[in-house]
């Protein structure tokens, strides 16, 4: 059992999300996965210049944040195409992880996975940061919880349904969570990381759906 404990963002880059996390995960000296936006990341590029550069990881989750339970599987697949073509022309390595907005699969979506070489991921512990909660109360939840090889998903931007205006008290959760994480005998570290020595868990089962 991996001795580690992933930490992965959603929905960025965000202008002002995004780099705040950086600086706290620099202070805490982790390194992250980020399942960004490319729709997003194309007006960003210095962001995700940063992001590779610091050591981080970065994944899809998309182009636009489509749920896949309320559109065509067409649909998805032009989103997906452009977001790795975004992503080449950004010069980020082709991901190998997708990370579907809200976690959420149709019929299709596997094998949607499967085609573009994608391994689909879940996550274990949820923040919930997106409803708003101080960094305190993020921590107070996710404190109990912490354990060996768990992936903890956070959000270091504001993506649709979002309760709050700006990721500040994800930014500010980052270093206590890492010293907690320490506390608990383990590392926060990338997926990559964690996944070179346990297979990475995926996402909840495909809610069916009618759309084809």
């Amino acid at each position: 059992m991996s001795d580690t404990i992933a930490l992965t963002f959603d929905d960025g880059p965000d202008p002002a999300g995004t780099p705040a996390v950086l600086d706290a995960l620099a202070r805490a000296e982790v390194t992250a996965t980020f399942f960004v936006l490319t729709a997003r990341a194309n007006v960003m590029p210095r962001t995700i210049d940063r992001l590779l550069a610091a050591g981080h990881e970065v994944e899809l989750h998309g182009h636009r944040h489509l749920r896949h339970t309320h559109v065509s599987r067409r649909r998805i697949e032009l989103d997906t195409n452009a977001a790795l073509e975004t992503l080449d022309l950004l010069g980020v390595p082709r991901p190998s992880r997708w990370r579907t907005p809200w976690g959420a699969y149709a019929r299709w979506t596997a094998e949607l996975a499967a085609e573009r070489r994608l391994e689909l991921i879940g996550w274990d512990l949820d923040s919930e940061d997106w409803a708003g909660p101080t960094a305190d109360a993020m921590l107070a939840r996710l404190r109990p919880e912490l354990r060996a090889g768990a992936t903890v998903l956070l959000h270091d931007g504001v993506g649709p349904g979002a309760c709050r205006t700006s990721c500040a008290q994800t930014a500010a959760l980052v270093e206590p969570l890492a010293a907690a994480i320490r506390d608990a005998g383990c590392e926060p570290a990338t997926l990559g990381r964690l996944c070179s020595s346990r297979p990475a868990r995926t996402a909840p089962e495909p809610v069916p759906v009618a759309a084809a």
